[in-house]
């Protein structure tokens, strides 16, 4: 896996929109010009440099962090958390993480356990946004350095508020993926002869989850379109189980839609996929397509034995985000200055390429710009487009 990561961290890039894959309608913005490209990369090898020195010569070696999870410890998590891990002992850190299985409460807790110990910096993955400027508002008065994973943390947990200063907000391109997995849905759909409306089961969760929400707009715009009509909405009640909650209820709804009455569904989050796949499963029905979002080598062996049924994923690389969390982390560390917000590029992964003994480090021989932060395009987004992706 390509792990040249400096030019995502780099302080002057170009702004676009981007996603690689084979499929989708991610937009794209204008080239760089020559003489951008040369200021970026300038720009690069000083940044570079310094991280290179810092995990060569252990510069932030004895730092203490700790990464805190608000998800399931499935196997995206786990993930997610090895590059957070492997690239902080890059540096000669102590790296504890913590996974509080989407109960908010205990997120909160354990955050508020972290600031008070002896850690330096923290990494918060999918705290909400209701909560979150005033779960990390101490960590920041305290002088803890503070980077998020679709956690945004705006004053009065408003999205158009002010984000808590200082910190990085990272996130996966969501319109992106939410673009790539709609649109790789409608083309099987158009290929198949299908009139649009395409009738669609929706899974979801929220509002206010940031990630899911701005997966959602790329939805309800296709749904404005008269592109998409939602016969339902499945959604969990039981966030600390998604996975089993989402079968029972796709179970109870099932028998109202008869084969033939349903397009595809639209799986916004593949925990909640995985279970909607198992009442599928279980009822016998493999007459409905799923297109789904987030993959994990869980995920992948369940495409390849439900080619029938999910037929696509839209990701990007778990571990990747990690990587680049800690990677941010550092150079706030060293005094360097880092984004308010960075979004790391989406790709489609459609099942047909994949086989039984894929696994998740082979996706990058697989799926071009897999595992790659490297986006010659750009990928940091500063407040001057920063409503076009946080609200």
């Amino acid at each position: 896996m390509k792990k040249r990561l400096a030019m995502v961290l780099a302080a002057a890039m170009v702004l676009s929109t981007t996603a690689c894959g084979s499929s989708g309608t991610a937009a794209t913005a204008a080239p760089a010009s020559t003489e951008a490209k040369t200021e970026a990369a300038k720009t690069e090898a000083t940044t570079a440099e310094k991280v290179e020195n810092a995990q060569s010569t252990g510069s932030l070696a004895g730092k203490k962090i700790a990464v805190v999870r608000n998800l399931a410890a499935g196997d995206h998590t786990q993930q997610f958390l090895d590059g957070c891990v492997s690239e902080g002992k890059k540096f000669g850190w102590t790296v504890d993480t913590f996974v509080t299985d989407g109960d908010d409460a205990k997120a909160q807790e354990t955050v508020a356990q972290v600031i008070a110990k002896d850690y330096q910096g923290i990494i918060v993955s999918h705290g909400q946004l209701s909560y979150s400027y005033d779960m990390l508002k101490p960590a920041r008065d305290k002088g803890m350095e503070v980077v998020t994973f679709d956690t945004m943390p705006f004053k009065g947990g408003d999205a158009s508020g002010e984000l808590l200063s200082g910190v990085t907000s990272t996130a996966q391109n969501d319109q992106a993926l939410a673009e790539l997995s709609l649109g790789y849905m409608m083309k099987e759909f158009e290929a198949k002869g299908g009139k649009y409306p395409m009738k669609v089961l929706k899974t979801f969760m929220g509002p206010g989850i940031p990630p899911l929400d701005r997966r959602n707009e790329i939805y309800t715009k296709l749904e404005a379109e008269g592109k998409i009509q939602t016969l339902e909405v499945i959604a969990p009640s039981d966030s600390a189980n998604a996975r089993g909650d989402m079968t029972n209820k796709t179970a109870a709804i099932l028998p109202k839609y008869p084969e033939g009455s349903v397009d595809a569904i639209w799986g916004c989050y593949d925990e909640l996929a995985k279970g909607v796949l198992q009442a599928l499963n279980d009822a016998g029905r493999t007459d409905i397509p799923m297109y789904t979002i987030d993959v994990s080598n869980d995920d992948i062996q369940l495409m390849v034995k439900n080619p029938d049924v999910w037929k696509s994923t839209a990701a990007v690389d778990p571990k990747l985000i990690g990587i680049v969390d800690a990677r941010l982390l550092a150079l706030k560390f060293m005094g360097e200055e880092t984004p308010d917000y960075f979004n790391l590029n989406a790709c489609n992964i459609e099942t047909t390429q994949l086989n039984a003994q894929t696994t998740m480090s082979d996706l990058s021989s697989i799926i071009d710009g897999w595992g790659d932060a490297e986006d010659p395009k750009g990928a940091l987004y500063t407040d001057e487009i920063k409503n076009k992706y946080v609200n």
